[in-house]
């Protein structure tokens, strides 16, 4: 599990799911077909990953295929630190 990975899980854990551990949220779960998020949940989600990773969310990034489940969160901020990476050289 990535260091992105786990601090992405640890923020569904303590925001989505209130701290309970006993909900099972695999990789690829929904957070929207799931009723994990609603639209509030979605801008506190794009707050958290700006300041925790440094980025910034832009509209078009606003999609389920970036924002939807724990594989897309990972994928999309992996994405998003290369690029941040390779224009800063």
């Amino acid at each position: 599990m990535t260091s992105i990975e786990t601090d992405v899980r640890r923020y569904i854990v303590d925001k989505l799911l209130f701290g309970r551990t006993d909900t099972v949220v695999n990789g690829d779960t929904s957070f929207l077909e799931s009723g994990l998020i609603d639209s509030t949940g979605v801008l506190e989600l794009v707050a958290f990953l700006e300041e925790q990773f440094h980025i910034k969310v832009e509209d078009e990034d606003l999609i389920p295929a970036n924002l939807d489940s724990i594989n897309a969160l990972t994928s999309f901020l992996e994405r998003k630190s290369a690029a941040s990476v390779n224009s800063q050289r």
